[in-house]
C-alpha cells in the first residue's frame, strides 16, 4: 500500500495552530464583530454562498481578470483586517502586510520562489485567519449544521458534478494560494517527476473549525483528541487514493469521518440509560 506523511502531517500541524491562536485572539474578533454568533440559517447562508462562489469560479475560469481581483481583494481584506486589529487599530501598520503580499503576487508569480514556496506560505496564513476570523462567530449548534451541510456539498460537487474540481484548477492556474501542495512523503517518482498532493484552503478551515468548537464544548482534551483522529482518519484515506490512483475526493468526508465517531461516543455516553 502506497502512503503519505507529509499532508496528513501538514493538516495536523494547522489545526493545531489554529486551534493555540483561537484561544489567543477570540475575544479580540468577537468584540471587533459585536459579539456576533452564526445561527442555524447563517450556517445554511454561509453554505450557500460557498456553492454559488465555486460555481462562479469554475463558470468564469476562462476569464483571468474577474477570478484574479475577486481573490486578491479577499485575500487583501482579510490580512489587513487581522493586522489592523492585532496592531490596535494602526491603518499604516495594517496596510503593510497586503501590500506585500499583492507584490510579492505580482512579481514573483512565475518564479520558483512562489510556486515551489511563497504559495503555501500564504495559502496555511489565509487557512489560519480564514479560521480564526469565520470560526469565532460559530456556535456548537451552528458548527454541526455547517459541517453536515458542507460534507454533503462537498460530495456532490467533487464526486457528481465535478465543480469543485473545476474551480480549483481555475484558480491554481493563477497562481493564486488556493491550496496547500506539498511532495508525497515517503517520494513517488513518476515519470513527470515528484508525485504532489494538495488539500484545499476550505478542507483546513473544516478541520481547523471542528477542532476549535470541540474544545469550547468539551475542552482540550477532546480537541487535541480530535485533531489526531482527523490526521488519522485523513491519512488513511490518502493511503487509499494513492494506492488505487483516485483523482479526487472530498477532503471534508475524510476529515469528518475522524471527527465524527468522538462526537457521536460524547453524546452517547451523556445519554440516560433506558
Amino acid at each position: 500500500m502506497t502512503f503519505d506523511l507529509a499532508m496528513p502531517l501538514t493538516l495536523f500541524f494547522v489545526t493545531l495552530v489554529s486551534l493555540f491562536l483561537n484561544q489567543k485572539t477570540e475575544s479580540k474578533l468577537k468584540v471587533t464583530l459585536d459579539e456576533k454568533e452564526f445561527r442555524t440559517r447563517d450556517a445554511v447562508l454561509l453554505v450557500a454562498v460557498m456553492v454559488v462562489m465555486i460555481s462562479l469560479i469554475a463558470f468564469l475560469r476562462d476569464i483571468v481578470a474577474p477570478l484574479m481581483i475577486l481573490f486578491m481583494f479577499s485575500y487583501s481584506a482579510l490580512l489587513f483586517m487581522f493586522t489592523y486589529v492585532f496592531t490596535n487599530r494602526r491603518w499604516y501598520l495594517a496596510i503593510i502586510p497586503p501590500i506585500v503580499f499583492i507584490l510579492s503576487y505580482v512579481f514573483l508569480r512565475d518564479t520558483s520562489l512562489w510556486t515551489l514556496h511563497l504559495v503555501n506560505i500564504y495559502a496555511v496564513i489565509f487557512a489560519i485567519l480564514i479560521t480564526l476570523y469565520i470560526g469565532s462567530m460559530f456556535t456548537w449548534k451552528s458548527t454541526l449544521i455547517f459541517t453536515a451541510l458542507l460534507t454533503i456539498v462537498d460530495i456532490i460537487l467533487v464526486l457528481i458534478t465535478g465543480t469543485m474540481i473545476e474551480a480549483a484548477n481555475a484558480a491554481r492556474g493563477l497562481s493564486l494560494p488556493v491550496m496547500v501542495t506539498v511532495p508525497v512523503i515517503p517520494l513517488i517518482s513518476m515519470a513527470e517527476g515528484i508525485q504532489f498532493m494538495s488539500l484545499g484552503l476550505g478542507d483546513f478551515f473544516f478541520a481547523g473549525l471542528v477542532v476549535t468548537q470541540s474544545f469550547k464544548k468539551y475542552g482540550k482534551k477532546f480537541a487535541l483528541l480530535s485533531a489526531v483522529s482527523i490526521t488519522v482518519s485523513f491519512f488513511i484515506f490518502e493511503a487509499l487514493l494513492l494506492t488505487y490512483r483516485f483523482a479526487a475526493f472530498p477532503g471534508t468526508l475524510m476529515i469528518i469521518c475522524g471527527w465524527l465517531p468522538l462526537v457521536a461516543f460524547k453524546y452517547l455516553k451523556k445519554a440516560p440509560a433506558s
